[in-house]
């Protein structure tokens, strides 16, 4: 049951709570008591950050839990009356409990809402205390305050009293507010929760969720200037829809009115200048050294300074500070700061802030200092900018090519889409033409069109002749991209026409200039060379081997240069290809550092899941999921839903190698995989068979996993992917040898022996020996099984050496050579437990006990404890309820009414220890 205040505020901030559950789940701990929580807790952040929808889905959950909530909040124009808040925590529900206690309790209480004049505080504090009391005797009671900086002193020091005295009851205060230092004497104990900035994707996804959301560019400036904000999110965007005026006038216009003029001029200059530039230059553009200046915005909360930079206290303190003046002011405080800038960057920002129309020479200044900072976002913004200034249609549609260039690397595809619709309109230059083809087509690629991205650059390669070599084994290379990711054979087929069209190109143009940053040496002999090796690895995959080689660097040397991720990038493709992990890794994570410093997430986003792939066989798996996780925020912020998908497969597969997937079936995100077309998506397909084929063994699903990795082929035996698949080959044969389908697998086997030449690499070789061991005669095992493990290049790939040693350990002891097994098996056990491979080790742990060895170096089975006692089906009630879902949700996955879910866990709870749903994760995370 909820008890409201009469009076409700709006927070702009949306109803749904994105982002929050680890908030949410920390305070729910505290209303239920849970040893080791405060009885207080203050939930403090700024203006607009959340706090009043994360009170309102705490009252949700915890009055759906069977709490007590009771609500008030604080208002400005109640702070100095005695009782406002007190009042609204008396609703009648309440009230109606006043009869039960003493007089004197009675008489006091009953006199706030009459408007009586005030109590004695200590009767005060005594009777709130015992009303409290007695509501806590029948059922958990959490009191929630909102705006609690804004309640009267009286109330908030009853509530204080009443948790002093009520220590160990079933009492809880939760009070948000913006700052700690406006509450008087919190009790001992209490504890503060500071809720900071939404996530990226978190932020993202409120943003898109508003009725009018932005794209493009406007998009990313929005979630830029945000920070993190949801208010600022919310006011931002309606900017969108036309609003002129400072969208945040209504927050903080009063403060900035009432600043001193030479204070509101100080605070326009700082908002022109952005968050990158020294306060020093700010001080220069208004002719003054005196930092006193600053005092009164500092005093109004409005600004602070730290260290040599001027920092806004809210994101909409700086739209409203900027917005909020005339045109002509803001154009007087950008023509100051270009004076006094001193990076050609800078100044050339605050020129194009003072220009009307066009201008040629300030135009040539942003494209010049574009890329001065080597950051995709600012050199995108720049160019666009530059080529909106340019008088001439010529240099504008060429510095439009170089604004898409940089929006591609950036990886928006909107901003992509917006960029390349003007670059066709003002240019049919074959070279602005075929590079904004490939902008493009990347885009299509990471959304998951890759049947229209690959016809696009099938279409433009016909003005290849006419056009820079570089350009076009770069739109040849991203063929190639496309090619691989599709899976499809028409468009591997087809790469070989691309190639030799790009080998005949003679075009003498050079690469643009504007295109710097990320790709700068990607005009070099060995790059070309580079993107050639690459094309023909994927069109024919058998002599990737020889490709790299070809490169004069098969072991991991430097390219060219020490700014040149293409090219780096290039040969770790290559090598990837070629299965030399060694030369990819060391190659790759350069690249990657330096391309996520540029925030190239579209150039980044091309190299990061062969990289996972790679950290994953090699057994790197702590660096894998850092990968991942890092690139699954910055996809879900660009909106990329197919890159999603195979950030998504990856970790699965990563939590079934580590033995840390859950009990219940894992869950992957609807809207993502609804958002990919698996048929022109192949590899993301094939990732997402093996990652649930993986967790299928490691949850013992013989059969299920067999299911998953033979979709890998088709029914005559074809690859779904003609590289993915292959490199799966060992696991499908294990399955088939234990679900007695040795003969269905063997032809596959023998089509991927062949199709990998006569020259495997050292990786496939040892899959195929561990696959032939498998599934081919039982008289020729052993020899597959040692010819999997006699190359000791093998080792490079642990987990895949280890499989390989469990189940030769398996065949040796059943042919009772117990002794041989074993020492297989303390190898596997070694090599997991270093890797953190926990399927592998358990798999080697129960093998050696079956073995009659006691496997002494592992550490012991993870007690189940109270869990032990439920059955299989509540088990898994149990597992999707401590993930937070609702009944009805666990019952739409288990094919079950609500109600029942509801039963089960009434009857679990006694078996657990337990009173409260909120207290199953720690329960179930510390089985």
């Amino acid at each position: 049951m909820t008890v409201h205040p009469h009076r409700q505020s709006t927070t702009g901030d949306g109803a749904a709570v994105l982002g929050r559950d680890g908030e949410i789940e920390r305070i729910l701990r505290c209303a239920t008591r849970e040893p080791g929580t405060p009885q207080t807790l203050l939930l403090l952040g700024e203006e607009g950050i959340g706090r009043t929808t994360v009170l309102g889905r705490v009252r949700e959950r915890a009055s759906a839990d069977g709490a007590l909530v009771l609500s008030a909040q604080g208002w400005a124009d109640d702070a100095g009356h005695g009782y406002g808040c007190l009042q609204q925590l008396l609703a009648p529900p309440v009230r109606g409990e006043l009869a039960a206690l003493s007089a004197a309790h009675h008489r006091v209480l009953t006199a706030v809402p009459r408007g009586d004049d005030g109590p004695d505080e200590a009767e005060l504090h005594a009777a709130v205390t015992a009303l409290l009391d007695r509501l806590a005797a029948a059922r958990p009671v959490l009191v929630c305050v909102d705006d609690a900086d804004l309640c009267d002193r009286v109330f908030l020091e009853a509530l204080f009293a009443a948790a002093r005295l009520l220590a160990g009851r079933a009492v809880t205060m939760l009070l948000a507010a913006r700052h700690e230092s406006a509450l008087p004497g919190p009790p001992p104990g209490t504890e503060t929760l500071q809720l900071g900035p939404l996530s990226g994707p978190a932020a993202a996804a409120l943003l898109d969720g508003q009725p009018a959301p932005p794209t493009g560019r406007r998009r990313l400036e929005i979630l830029a200037e945000a920070e993190g904000n949801p208010l600022a999110l919310v006011e931002l965007s309606r900017g969108v829809q036309g609003l002129r005026h400072p969208p945040a006038e209504h927050v903080f216009g009063v403060r900035l009115d009432a600043l001193p003029a030479a204070t509101r001029q100080a605070v326009l200059y700082a908002a022109a200048a952005g968050p990158g530039e020294p306060v020093a230059a700010v001080m220069a553009a208004l002719g003054t050294d005196d930092l006193a200046v600053w005092a009164p915005a500092e005093a109004a909360g409005l600004v602070t300074l730290v260290e040599d930079r001027l920092v806004f206290r809210h994101p909409l303190a700086r739209s409203a500070a900027y917005l909020g003046r005339p045109a002509g002011e803001r154009q007087q405080a950008h023509r100051d700061l270009a004076k006094a800038a001193v990076l050609p960057e800078a100044r050339a920002r605050h020129l194009a802030g003072t220009t009307v129309g066009t201008n040629a020479f300030v135009a040539a200044a942003l494209e010049a200092s574009a890329w001065r900072r080597e950051d995709a976002v600012v050199a995108a913004h720049a160019l666009e900018q530059a080529a909106r200034l340019s008088p001439g249609r010529r240099e504008r549609a060429r510095r439009l090519a170089g604004a898409l260039k940089a929006a591609h690397l950036v990886g928006d595809p909107g901003w992509v889409r917006e960029l390349y619709g003007r670059v066709v309109r003002e240019s049919d230059d074959p070279e602005l033409v075929c590079a904004a083809a490939g902008a493009l087509a990347a885009a299509l690629s990471q959304e998951s069109a890759q049947r229209e991205a690959f016809e696009l650059l099938a279409d433009v390669s016909e003005l290849f002749p006419v056009v820079d070599r570089t350009l076009v084994l770069a739109l040849a290379g991203l063929a190639a991209g496309i090619a691989s990711q599709s899976g499809l054979p028409e468009h591997t087929a087809a790469l070989a026409t691309l190639l030799d069209r790009a080998r005949q190109a003679e075009g003498s143009e050079p690469w643009p200039s504007a295109a710097a940053g990320p790709l700068v040496g990607l005009d070099t002999p060995h790059t070309r060379r580079a993107l050639d090796a690459l094309v023909t690895a994927v069109a024919r995959p058998q002599p990737a081997t020889s490709s790299l080689s070809g490169l004069g660097r098969p072991h991991g040397a430097q390219p060219v240069g020490p700014d040149a991720p293409p090219a780096r990038a290039l040969l770790a493709a290559v090598a990837h290809q070629a299965d030399e992990s060694d030369v990819d890794l060391g190659q790759s994570c350069t690249a990657d550092d330096r391309l996520r410093a540029a925030r190239a997430f579209g150039l980044r986003g091309w190299s990061v899941l062969a990289l996972v792939d790679t950290l994953v066989a090699i057994g790197r798996f702590p660096e894998a999921e850092t990968v991942i996780q890092d690139a699954m925020n910055e996809a879900a912020v660009l909106r990329l839903p197919r890159l999603q998908a195979d950030l998504e497969a990856q970790a699965l597969t990563v939590r079934a190698l580590r033995g840390t997937l859950p009990v219940a079936a894992p869950r992957l995100t609807p809207a993502v995989w609804r958002a990919v077309c698996l048929d022109e998506n192949r590899a993301t397909h094939a990732r997402l068979l093996r990652g649930r084929g993986l967790a299928a063994l490691a949850h013992g699903d013989m059969e299920g996993a067999w299911r998953q990795l033979r979709d890998l082929f088709t029914a005559d035996g074809a690859p779904l992917h003609p590289f993915l698949s292959a490199r799966s080959i060992a696991e499908l044969a294990v399955t088939a040898q234990r679900t007695g389908r040795s003969a269905e697998a063997l032809p596959i086997l023998e089509r991927v022996r062949a199709e990998q030449g006569e020259r495997p690499s050292t990786r496939m070789t040892l899959l195929l020996h561990h696959a032939g061991a498998m599934v081919g005669p039982d008289g020729e095992a052993e020899e597959h099984f040692q010819l999997a493990l006699v190359n000791h290049g093998a080792n490079r790939w642990p987990w895949e050496c280890g499989h390989v040693r469990l189940n030769y350990a398996i065949w040796l002891r059943r042919c009772r050579r117990t002794l041989e097994a074993r020492q297989q098996l303390t190898t596997v056990l070694e090599t997991a437990e270093r890797i953190g491979a926990g399927a592998l080790a358990a798999a080697a742990q129960r093998e050696l006990r079956a073995s009659g060895a006691a496997p002494a170096p592992a550490p012991a089975p993870a007690d189940d404890g109270p869990l032990e006692q439920l059955t299989a089906q509540q088990l898994q009630i149990v597992q999707l309820a401590a993930r937070g879902l609702s009944n009805r949700e666990i019952g739409e996955r288990l094919f079950l009414s609500p109600r029942t879910i509801g039963s089960h866990l009434y009857n679990v709870y006694p078996k657990l220890g337990i009173s409260s749903r909120h207290q199953l994760r720690d329960l179930v995370q510390g089985r």
